[in-house]
């Protein structure tokens, strides 16, 4: 058995054709977009036609899709532009979102520039959204950034229903959407949504580029500043190749978005019941194992406190396993699971994030779960 990459949440492979479309970038379509001679406008074209097939894919206007470096740097963006165009004053998160989004927030707290409210909670991790429209309630004009699809555990937010919660308030909605986008179908003529964020890896594209999607009725400042680029909206020379790349494993992924869910789902599946049936003492993660709340291509799993846990993702390297975790942090100064605390997972339960892609294999699933009863048996 080659070595099984389920870590897909973190980065995935490149599609061939992602990079056959790439490839013509790098070797002859060299000029700077910024340039008016010939090899500059036939880059800038190229530029042009990716983003009027991306607005096209999430039913929007090209003029309202902004590369940038990826999801980190798009979140960033809405939100510290919010806080300094907008006069926000008030943001509401969740202890469960991404680094992008929370420490970010957690620095313009500090800083003086917000109060932060974290809304709570039900016992799997997903919102309480009782508690949202009643913080909302209070706090009318605010910032609400939550994500999607929690990267971790996999728990799915209805944007639908947030973004009316916002809509009614008159509050700023920005949705970390880099776990799902084109592995759900995200419609922008139909959401109430003001920032949204896509990052090519994650659906087989290149690393260092992704977009940040800003509606029309919400005008801010470049958050980078230099050249006039992206419409005077980010300085910096487009990465050209990246953006390429972005566009077409978009569009990959568009095409066979249907096909590929039933088939990672079918994976995702077969790993829930096995691990149920023959394992004793597993717990899933928030409600990762629920196939109709939580993202399809992650599975996070909790197993049997063992004094062997810090070796646990080590044992699956070693075995030709590729995933990713951590259990719980148990105290401020660990580098653990923000997520799973959040949820008070013990930290003395090895917990393992799966995540699959079209890609993975049912010989695969097997295959991880055989060596995760070895595993378990050796260090019982």
């Amino acid at each position: 058995m080659n070595r099984i990459y389920l870590d897909n949440a973190a980065t995935t492979p490149m599609d061939r054709a992602v990079i056959d479309a790439m490839l013509p970038m790098m070797e002859s379509s060299f000029g700077n977009p910024s340039s008016i001679h010939t090899h500059g406008r036939e880059v800038r074209n190229t530029i042009e036609r990716a983003r009027k097939s991306i607005a096209g894919l999430l039913n929007t206007s090209p003029a309202e899709i902004f590369f940038t470096s990826g999801g980190t740097e798009a979140d960033n963006t809405a939100i510290v532009r919010s806080v300094e165009d907008f006069g926000i004053t008030h943001a509401i998160t969740s202890r469960l979102e991404h680094h992008a989004v929370l420490h970010t927030l957690e620095y313009l707290a500090k800083k003086g520039k917000i109060k932060l409210s974290y809304v709570e909670l039900h016992d799997k991790g997903h919102i309480d959204l009782t508690h949202l429209d009643e913080l909302l309630r209070d706090n009318p004009r605010t910032l609400v950034s939550l994500m999607h699809g929690n990267n971790e555990i996999g728990n799915l937010l209805d944007l639908n229903i947030v973004g009316q919660l916002c809509e009614d308030y008159g509050a700023i909605f920005h949705s970390d959407t880099v776990q799902t986008m084109a592995h759900y179908r995200h419609d922008l003529q139909q959401l109430k949504i003001d920032f949204l964020v896509g990052a090519a890896h994650k659906f087989h594209g290149p690393k260092g580029i992704g977009f940040l999607y800003i509606n029309a009725k919400s005008k801010i400042t470049p958050f980078i500043h230099g050249g006039s680029q992206e419409r005077n909206m980010r300085g910096g020379t487009e990465n050209v190749y990246g953006i390429v790349g972005l566009a077409k494993a978009l569009e990959i992924a568009y095409s066979g978005m249907d096909e590929h869910r039933k088939h990672v789902e079918a994976l995702k599946a077969r790993m829930i019941h096995r691990l149920s049936t023959e394992l004793d003492g597993i717990e899933f993660n928030g409600d990762s194992a629920n196939l109709e709340r939580s993202l399809y291509t992650v599975l996070n799993v909790s197993f049997p406190p063992s004094e062997e846990a810090d070796m646990f993702l080590f044992n699956l390297d070693i075995n030709k396993i590729s995933a990713s975790g951590g259990s719980a942090c148990t105290s401020g100064s660990d580098i653990g699971s923000h997520v799973l605390t959040a949820l008070n997972v013990s930290p003395e339960r090895p917990s393992v994030r799966f995540s699959f892609s079209k890609y993975n294999t049912v010989e695969e699933i097997d295959y991880v779960v055989d060596k995760l009863i070895s595993i378990l048996k050796v260090t019982a």
